[in-house]
C-alpha cells in the first residue's frame, strides 16, 4: 500500500514539476510533495506501523523518490533562474563599445548667473568688482570691521577657526577693508565670494554660502545714495516689482544700519520654509559706513563718508528662480543644476 503511494507520489509529483510554468508554481508543487507537511512527510510517518522487516525496504524506496523530487526540483528551477537571468541581460544589455553620444552641454550655475549680472550691472555703474582671501586674519575678519576682541557682536556668526589663528571668513566684508587700503577714496567697488558660517543647515541655511558686499566712498554719501542703489540692484536683478521694507539693524560696521528685506518669492509673502512662515526673506543688511571702518581703511570719516551694503547670493538666487531649499545649490545634482 505504502509502496504504491511513493511510487504514485514520484509519477504525479515529476509531472508536475515538468509542467510547471512559473518558480511560484514549481515552488507550490514542491510544498505539497516536499514540504514538512507533504504527501512525503504524511507516507513516512506510517512507516512507525509496519513490521521492520518491511522498513528496511520501504524505507530505501522512500528515500529513492524524495532524491528523485528534489534532483528534479533543483534542475526546473535552475532552468527558471537562468531563463530569468537571460531575459533581464536582454532587457538590460547596453553594447559598451558604441562611441558616447558627444559632450553634453554645460551651464552655468545659478549663483554664477546671479553673480554675473550684478557685476555687469555695477560695473556699469562704476564700480570695481574686487577679490580677497577666504582664509582671512582676525584682524580683516573683525578688528578693522569695528568688530574687537570683546565685541558681543562676535557671537552673531559662528566661525570656523583654524588652528594657526587664522579663520575662514565670515562674509566678504573683508575685502571693503582691503580695498579701501589698497585704492583709497573715491571708491566704489563690490566683492563677491564664498564665506562660511558654522551653522546648523537646514532650508534656509548653510555652513557654506555666497555673498557680495558693496561699498562707495565719497564726499557727501548719504542713505538717499543707499536707497537708490539698492532699487536699482532689485530692479535689475529681478526684473520685476518686488516688495521691500526697510527697518532698523545693527551691524557694528555701519551706523546707522538697516536691515533690507524682500517679499519672499517662493510663497508671496504667505509664509513657507524658506521665509521661516514670517513672509520676509532678510535679504541685504546695509547702512553708512561707521567712521571706525574708514580710519581702519586709511580714510578719513571728516573729510569722507559711504555707504555699504551685503546681500547673500545663494538666497537671491533661490528668490530669482524659485528654489526651496538651500542644500541643493551645492549638492552636485546635476538634474538640479541642467536646468538653470
Amino acid at each position: 500500500m505504502l509502496e504504491a503511494q511513493l511510487e504514485e507520489l514520484r509519477r504525479t509529483t515529476l509531472a508536475r514539476f515538468a509542467s510547471a510554468f512559473s518558480q511560484e508554481n514549481l515552488e507550490e508543487a514542491r510544498v505539497e510533495a516536499l514540504g514538512r507537511k507533504g504527501t512525503l512527510a504524511q507516507i513516512s510517518k506510517e512507516f512507525g506501523k509496519l513490521p521492520p522487516e518491511q522498513r528496511a525496504s520501504l524505507g530505501k524506496l522512500l528515500n529513492s523518490v524524495k532524491q528523485d523530487l528534489e534532483s528534479e526540483y533543483e534542475a526546473k528551477k535552475h532552468k527558471f533562474e537562468q531563463e530569468q537571468l537571460a531575459a533581464r541581460l536582454e532587457r538590460e544589455w547596453l553594447d559598451v563599445t558604441l562611441p558616447a553620444p558627444g559632450v553634453r552641454p554645460g551651464s552655468l550655475h545659478p549663483i554664477t548667473q546671479i553673480q554675473a549680472e550684478i557685476e555687469d550691472l555695477f560695473t556699469s555703474l562704476g564700480f570695481a568688482v574686487l577679490d580677497g582671501p577666504e582664509v582671512e586674519t582676525e584682524e580683516h575678519n573683525f578688528d578693522a570691521l569695528n568688530i574687537p576682541p570683546t565685541h558681543p557682536a562676535r557671537d552673531m556668526q559662528d566661525t570656523f577657526w583654524l588652528t594657526n589663528g587664522h579663520l575662514l571668513r565670515t562674509h566678504t566684508s573683508p575685502v571693503q577693508v582691503r580695498g579701501m587700503r589698497a585704492l583709497g577714496p573715491p571708491l566704489r567697488m563690490i566683492a563677491p565670494g564664498r564665506v562660511f558660517r558654522n551653522e546648523e543647515v537646514d532650508a534656509s541655511h548653510e555652513h557654506t554660502f555666497y555673498q557680495l558686499e558693496g561699498m562707495m566712498v565719497d564726499r557727501n554719501v548719504s542713505v538717499a545714495n543707499l536707497i537708490y542703489f539698492m532699487k536699482t540692484l532689485l530692479s535689475g536683478i529681478f526684473h520685476r516689482d518686488v516688495v521691500v521694507r526697510l527697518r532698523p539693524g545693527y551691524f557694528p560696521f555701519v551706523e546707522p544700519g538697516f536691515e533690507l528685506d524682500i517679499q519672499c518669492l517662493i510663497c508671496g509673502g504667505s509664509g513657507c520654509a524658506v521665509c521661516k512662515q514670517s513672509g520676509w526673506v532678510e535679504l541685504m543688511p546695509c547702512g553708512l559706513v561707521h567712521p571706525n571702518v574708514l580710519r581702519s581703511g586709511g580714510i578719513d570719516p571728516d573729510e569722507w563718508s559711504g555707504f555699504a551694503f551685503g546681500l547673500g547670493l545663494t538666497r537671491m538666487a533661490m528668490m530669482r528662480y524659485g528654489i526651496d531649499d538651500i542644500r541643493q545649490m551645492q549638492g552636485g545634482d546635476l538634474r538640479f543644476l541642467t536646468q538653470f
